[in-house]
Formats: C-alpha cells, sequence, structure tokens
C-alpha cells in the first residue's frame, strides 16, 4: 500500500484539494447525506410537501440575500446533516441538524422560541433531491406550529451543490 505524504492530507484538510479529488469529496458527501436523511429503498422521503407557495426559488432567493439589510433579513435555517453544513452551507445560515431526528427537531425549536413570531425564516436542506427530502416538512411544520408567520422552503430541487453552488450562488464554509 503507497503511503500518501503528509502534506497532501494537510491540504485536503484545508479544502486546498485538486478539482478532481474535492469532486469526488463532495459526491462522497452527498451519498452519505442521501442515506443519513433517512430516504427509503423506494425512494420516497418519510414527509409530506406542507409549505405550499411558502417557498422560494434559488436565484431569487440569492438576489433577496445580497439586497438585505436591517431587520428583515431573512434567519436562514440549515436542516441538513451536519457534514454537509461543514462542506459550504448559504452564507449567515445557523445549523441545527436533521429535522427528522428528535435532537435535530429539538434544536430547531429551542432556537426559535424566543424569536419574534413575524421573523423572516427561510430552510433548506440540499441533501438530497427535495422530493425525497426527510427535514424540510418537519421543521416547516414545527415552525408554523410555533406560530410563526413567514416561514419559507429554499427550493434546492436536486441539491445544495446542484442548485446553488454550481451556479455560483455565495456560500461559506
Amino acid at each position: 500500500m503507497t503511503e500518501i505524504p503528509r502534506r497532501d492530507i494537510r491540504s485536503a484538510s484545508t479544502f486546498g484539494w485538486r478539482p478532481g479529488l474535492r469532486a469526488l469529496a463532495v459526491a462522497a458527501a452527498l451519498v452519505a447525506a442521501a442515506i443519513a436523511c433517512g430516504v427509503d429503498s423506494s425512494g420516497s422521503a418519510s414527509s409530506g410537501w406542507p409549505w405550499g407557495t411558502d417557498s422560494v426559488p434559488p436565484a431569487e432567493f440569492a438576489k433577496e440575500l445580497a439586497g438585505a439589510t436591517g431587520t428583515d433579513t431573512p434567519v436562514v435555517v440549515c436542516t441538513a446533516p451536519p457534514l454537509l453544513y461543514r462542506i459550504g452551507h448559504v452564507p449567515g445560515s445557523v445549523l441545527h441538524g436533521p429535522a427528522s431526528s428528535p435532537e435535530g427537531l429539538s434544536s430547531l425549536t429551542s432556537w426559535a422560541q424566543p424569536l419574534p413570531r413575524s421573523t423572516n425564516i427561510v430552510i433548506y436542506c440540499g441533501c438530497c433531491p427535495l422530493s425525497q427530502c426527510p427535514n424540510l416538512g418537519p421543521a416547516y411544520k414545527a415552525l408554523k406550529g410555533l406560530g410563526f408567520t413567514r416561514v419559507r422552503v429554499l427550493l434546492l430541487q436536486q441539491n445544495f451543490k446542484t442548485d446553488w453552488v454550481d451556479r455560483g450562488y455565495p456560500m461559506e464554509r
């Protein structure tokens, strides 16, 4: 077995990867996230689509974020597995973990309790195709159940990488 020089390992940990290695790492993370998200073998998600028209497409949301000022700036909540958040996320977003898990849902509701019910909240996941995401439905229902009147879902149809990163929208690590 060939030993990998420490220099290569160190540069990978600081995202100094070559493009091929970065793509492989992102692909592996997406597969791991789909498994972690609880998508069953039939490909269907355990949650429904309760948000109706309370949604925003990526291009529109990127413009909104770029021009946001003051108290109406959206509060962005990531409901994806922590691994995906660490790889990259919408700037300024907060992580509460998968809302399909009791821990993630508890973290989200505890965090939201002190916020004004008129807070402009946008939730997103991006772990897998939107049609299979088990995290957005529970997060949306929980926030609406707490009385929040301005909750929207960021419509990442395929995943965060395809619908946000690859389109050049802002990202933080």
